[in-house]
């Protein structure tokens, strides 16, 4: 049985390389997504939508993850940096983010994102 880290990396490369049908494996029918502005999510198809108009692509550098393991319910923390290419077509790097998500059963039930993309100027509003 993986860890609750190892199922979170997995989803987020997943996640990175496009292959929804693989990472929602790794989802819980109810999930609850929150990015940045408070916008909320209840599926990938949903979260990539939401994305659109905001950059053109965007990537994670994942240095350090946490967790808290309590029976069948789990956090983890993901942090590091977003690099990527704004809608412009100009590349950006070094973005801090941090990642919260709940597991219970091995399954991501809430996935809770913070970054300084918007902070410094590189999303637009939509």
């Amino acid at each position: 049985m993986p860890t609750s880290i190892e199922v979170v990396n997995a989803y987020l490369q997943l996640c990175e390389d496009r292959m929804l049908a693989e990472a929602s494996t790794y989802l819980a029918p109810n999930i609850l997504m929150i990015f940045p502005g408070g916008k909320t999510y209840h599926s990938l198809e949903e979260m990539i939508a939401g994305a659109k108009g905001r950059y053109s692509w965007v990537k994670k550098n994942r240095t350090d993850f946490d967790s808290l393991d309590t029976g069948n319910e789990s956090s983890v923390i993901s942090r590091g940096t977003l690099f990527g290419e704004d809608l412009d077509g100009q590349p950006f790097t070094d973005i801090r983010y941090i990642d919260f998500f709940v597991l219970k059963n091995h399954k991501i039930v809430e996935q809770h994102v913070w970054n300084d993309l918007a902070e410094l100027g590189i999303t637009h509003k939509n």
